[in-house]
């Protein structure tokens, strides 16, 4: 359970039932909380925490476009989530870093101060209840009304509560229609991502993706990215229309907990066979990575 994990808090290790925020904070109140959230797993040479580097460095990104003053520096930051792992037992699991304004606040603007900073070891499904996926286990989809945000609106490159209601509000809209995640278009009416996952379509052996600019560059979608080309599949990142989502073969998301989530179905369409070929291939390929059995991917791995 939750309370019983240690949380790294401003520099001190506390019990989970001693990581709380006052409800009148800025970081509740305006939604000015940041975060990140990692993946670690046990490995050949022991647990391992998956690109630590690219989350660390993002997080940062996300402080700097919003004018934020972190408390720590990226390799004391990399050292503090490292020592949280190591004082909690799971041996896989999520990381979740969280900056945030504890000060209780009326005001628009954030507190001229550095964020502060906890970090959570969790298990999605033992600490919240959630029932874990089984493996091939498949989704269905919905195309929501709802579009991405725009990139003229808010910096969406920052993981900041705040813009996560854009997701909220499509994943809500979906299963209100029985389908369990959202597809959201951007406001061309091209495909952009799930309510907080990355998409991928296979189309006669080639993976495709939305291109960068309207969605989150997710590190999961550049891993498999560069997973797919070195096992030899084309790969294709650019404006794709919606109807293309009637054409392809095989469709699926992609995120830090679920690296390959099969989607069996979209609105009224059903796709046979799912997860397809190229969707076995690549989470065979991504599980081979980051359990530490594919020795060209082994700088993605950070030992705890």
């Amino acid at each position: 359970m939750l309370e019983n994990r240690i949380v790294y808090l401003d520099g001190n290790f506390v019990a989970g039932s001693e990581a709380t925020l006052p409800i009148l904070s800025h970081s509740v109140g305006r939604g000015s909380a940041i975060f990140d959230v990692l993946a670690f797993a046990e490995t050949q040479e022991g647990r391992a925490i998956f690109r630590l580097d690219e989350h660390v460095a993002r997080f940062l990104r996300s402080a700097a476009a919003l004018g934020m003053t972190l408390p720590l520096s990226e390799a004391e930051l990399h050292a503090a989530i490292k020592e949280t792992v190591r004082r909690n037992t799971l041996e896989e699991g999520a990381i979740k870093i969280i900056g945030f304004y504890p000060e209780p606040s009326f005001s628009l603007l954030p507190p001229p101060t550095p964020l502060h900073l906890a970090i959570f070891v969790l298990d999605p499904a033992g600490d919240f209840g959630e029932a874990p996926l089984a493996e091939n286990e498949s989704v269905t989809a919905f195309v929501s009304r709802w579009r991405r945000l725009d990139p003229r609106t808010v910096p969406i490159e920052a993981k900041v509560a705040a813009n996560y209601l854009n997701g909220l509000v499509a994943r809500t809209e979906a299963q209100k229609h029985g389908f369990a995640y959202a597809i959201m278009l951007d406001l061309e009416g091209n495909i952009a991502e799930g309510g907080t996952e990355s998409i991928f379509l296979v189309r006669a052996g080639c993976l495709l993706t939305p291109n960068v600019g309207h969605i989150l560059q997710g590190i999961t979608r550049k891993s498999i990215l560069a997973a797919a080309e070195a096992m030899g599949i084309a790969t294709f990142a650019g404006a794709l229309q919606e109807e293309i989502l009637d054409e392809a073969d095989e469709i699926f998301f992609s995120g830090t907990v679920h690296r390959v989530l099969p989607v069996s179905r979209v609105g009224d369409r059903i796709l046979p066979d799912t997860p397809g070929p190229v969707t076995r291939m690549i989470a065979a390929r991504m599980q081979a990575i980051t359990s530490g059995r594919d020795p060209r991917f082994k700088d993605w791995l950070f030992a705890i």
